[in-house]
């Protein structure tokens, strides 16, 4: 059988969590953080290794809170996402504290990965649906020497992702034939109005309606390790383009989209229908907990994870 690894990316600043390292934040019934349900289920799933994409000023932090714990259960391997980590010829415009995105982030895990890989973000709970769908496809269907990148995505509802504390922003997804994906429409500012429905905006700012069930994309991917190269060869030119931007980031749903585009890749959506929830807000957290509780009390998890 395929190896397979599972990336987290956890090297957000978690600013809208008032400034606290929100990946870290205990909220399960013994103490477990969100990246343990997320390690759980992967491992169930069939996930051979973990690889954690952190920031070094919270290495101490993680590795004491997670780290340490997992690595006693499963294969782990660190990488670190640093803004001066840039390619030859290239240095941080002066002023700029915010990370170069996703994309940036997932670069630096190429010398980690030598298999099919999916990636998440570690302050999203997914579910266990979304795990074995990507593991299965990375195993039985992914085609590791097409000429075109052979990708899949948990695609989640809509209204199974939105938090009752504040607005959303979600890749909303537009479907063709046999469940693959054409595009993604980045939708910001999603909030449920008091008739139910959802509105966003565009890119523009133009006010925008969202299907209740629209799929949207919460950066839950399988990918060819061979992507990972075509993420390094096209960091020079967007940084050419955006990287005197002091806000620009390099991310992932839009370099997929720009790779369907131009016809190299293809996106197979994996329909799933468990409900996400994730920490967005310092207000979540106790929404997220009595979520965790209720799993636990209806046999999903067991109380204590480890």
């Amino acid at each position: 059988m395929k190896k397979t690894a599972l990336v987290i990316m956890a090297a957000g600043l978690g600013s809208r969590f008032g400034g606290g390292i929100k990946q870290l934040a205990k909220l399960g019934p013994s103490g477990e953080i969100i990246m343990d349900y997320s390690i759980h289920d992967a491992l169930d799933a069939g996930f051979d290794k973990i690889v954690f994409i952190i920031r070094k000023d919270i290495e101490k932090d993680f590795r004491e809170i997670i780290g340490n714990r997992i690595e006693k259960i499963a294969k782990c391997e660190y990488v670190f996402q640093e803004i001066d980590k840039l390619p030859e010829g290239y240095s941080v415009p002066e002023g700029r504290t915010k990370p170069w995105g996703t994309a940036h982030a997932l670069i630096q895990v190429r010398e980690n990965i030598d298999c099919p890989f999916a990636v998440i973000n570690a302050d999203d709970f997914y579910g266990k649906e979304g795990f074995r769908l990507i593991h299965d496809y990375l195993v039985n269907e992914m085609d590791e020497d097409a000429k075109v990148f052979d990708m899949c995505m948990a695609g989640y509802i809509v209204g199974n992702t939105l938090s009752d504390n504040g607005t959303v922003n979600r890749g909303v997804c537009k479907m063709g034939e046999n469940d693959y994906l054409k595009e993604i429409n980045e939708t910001y500012d999603i909030a449920k109005h008091a008739d139910g429905s959802l509105v966003g905006t565009d890119g523009n700012g133009k006010e925008v309606r969202v299907d209740g069930d629209a799929i949207v994309s919460m950066n839950m991917f399988g990918f060819p390790s061979s992507f990972l190269d075509t993420l390094i060869e096209n960091f020079p030119a967007w940084l050419d383009a955006h990287g005197k931007e002091m806000k620009s980031e390099y991310l992932l749903p839009y370099e997929v989209s720009q790779l369907m585009l131009a016809g190299r890749a293809s996106v197979k959506v994996l329909k799933d229908h468990d409900k996400w929830f994730g920490v967005t807000y310092a207000e979540d957290k106790e929404a997220v907990q009595k979520s965790l509780l209720e799993l636990v009390n209806q046999g999903v998890y067991p109380a204590s994870l480890y």
